[in-house]
C-alpha cells in the first residue's frame, strides 16, 4: 500500500506536476531521472509599477497578453495584482492564460510568519491558506511564501518555531489542493542558506520546497549559497542582478542556469526583473537569453 506521501507524489505526476516528491523536505528533493527539466516563466512582479493596484496602467490579462508574445512556457500571477479574489476572476485568469497557451506557474503571497501578535499571526496563516486554494483554482503548481523579519524583543529560536508551525499548518492545505509551497530566501530570517534550511528541513511534508531566488543572497558568494539550496528547490526566481557582499552587479545568468541544471532541477524558472531599465524593453531581452541558456 502506498504511503500518503507517495500518493501525493503520484497525484502530482498524474496532474502533470513538475515536483514529484518521495521524501519529506528534510532531505534534498528526489527528482526523476538524471536530466534537468527547466520550464521558463515570467513573474508579474517584473511589471510591478504598471500592475500596482493603487494606480494600474496594466492588468493581469494584459500582462498575460504581453507574455504570450515571448518564448515562455508560463506566467506567475503575483497575488498583489489580483483585482478580485472571487472564483469567477480566478476562472477568467485561468481561461485567458490557457487561450494564450501559457501555464500558470505559481501565485506568490506576501506573508509574514514572524509576527508575534497571535491575531496577526493567525491572519497571516489564513492568508496563505486562502491563496493556496486560489492558486489551485487557476492551476498553479506552486505558492511562493516568505518567513519574515525578526521583531524587536523576539528571539530567533522562538520565531523559527512559530514559522515552522505555520508552514506545517499551511502544508496540510497545500497537500489537499495538490499545490507545493515554496519558501523563499528573502533576507530577514532566511538571509543565509542555513537560516532558510532551518525552516524547511523540520517540515516533513511533500508539499514544501524552496524558491531559489537568485538575487536575494547578499552574502560573500551568492552563487555558492545558491548551490547549497538548489537541491531543495521546487521553483526559481531568476534576477538579472546579484549582490555579493551587498554590492550590486550584473548576474552571470549562464552560471545561474548551470547551478540549477547541476542540481537536476525540475520546475519553473521565472524571470523576475527588478533592475532599473524599462521592463517592456529589458524583459524580452532577458527572456530570450534565458530561453537560450535553458535550451542549451
Amino acid at each position: 500500500m502506498l504511503s500518503r506521501r507517495q500518493l501525493l507524489a503520484t497525484a502530482f505526476a498524474a496532474a502533470g506536476g513538475l515536483h514529484p516528491r518521495l521524501a519529506g523536505a528534510i532531505d534534498p528533493i528526489k527528482r526523476p531521472g538524471t536530466k534537468p527539466d527547466l520550464k521558463l516563466s515570467l513573474a508579474a512582479y517584473s511589471f510591478n509599477k504598471l500592475l500596482d493596484l493603487k494606480k494600474p496602467s496594466m492588468d493581469l490579462f494584459e500582462f498575460i497578453d504581453l507574455a504570450a508574445g515571448l518564448p515562455l512556457d508560463a506566467v506567475e500571477l503575483t497575488s498583489y495584482y489580483w483585482a478580485e479574489t472571487t472564483d469567477a476572476y480566478a476562472e477568467r485568469l485561468k481561461a485567458h492564460a490557457a487561450k494564450k497557451k501559457l501555464a500558470i506557474s505559481g501565485v506568490p503571497v506576501g506573508n509574514n510568519f514572524c509576527v508575534a501578535d497571535e491575531t496577526k499571526y493567525r491572519a497571516e496563516i489564513q492568508k496563505v491558506k486562502d491563496w493556496t486554494a486560489r492558486a489551485a483554482k487557476v492551476g498553479a503548481k506552486t505558492v511562493r511564501i516568505f518567513a519574515g523579519n525578526l521583531e524587536k524583543g523576539d528571539t530567533l529560536e522562538a520565531v523559527q518555531k512559530r514559522v515552522v508551525a505555520a508552514i506545517e499548518e499551511c502544508c496540510a492545505v497545500a497537500e489537499k489542493h495538490g499545490v507545493v509551497l515554496a519558501m523563499e530566501n528573502h533576507g530577514g530570517i532566511t538571509a543565509t542558506p542555513d537560516q532558510l534550511l532551518a525552516l524547511v528541513k523540520p517540515v516533513k511534508s511533500a508539499a514544501l520546497g524552496v524558491n531559489i531566488d537568485t538575487g536575494n543572497f547578499k552574502t560573500a558568494d551568492p552563487y555558492a549559497d545558491l548551490t547549497k539550496i538548489a537541491p531543495y528547490g521546487v521553483v526559481s526566481q531568476v534576477k538579472t542582478e546579484v549582490f555579493p557582499g551587498g554590492k550590486r552587479e550584473e548576474a552571470d545568468l549562464a552560471r545561474v542556469v548551470k547551478i540549477l541544471k547541476d542540481a537536476n532541477f525540475h520546475g519553473y524558472v521565472a524571470l523576475e526583473y527588478e533592475a532599473k531599465d524599462d521592463p517592456k524593453v529589458a524583459v524580452p531581452k532577458y527572456v530570450k537569453e534565458l530561453r537560450r541558456l535553458i535550451s542549451g
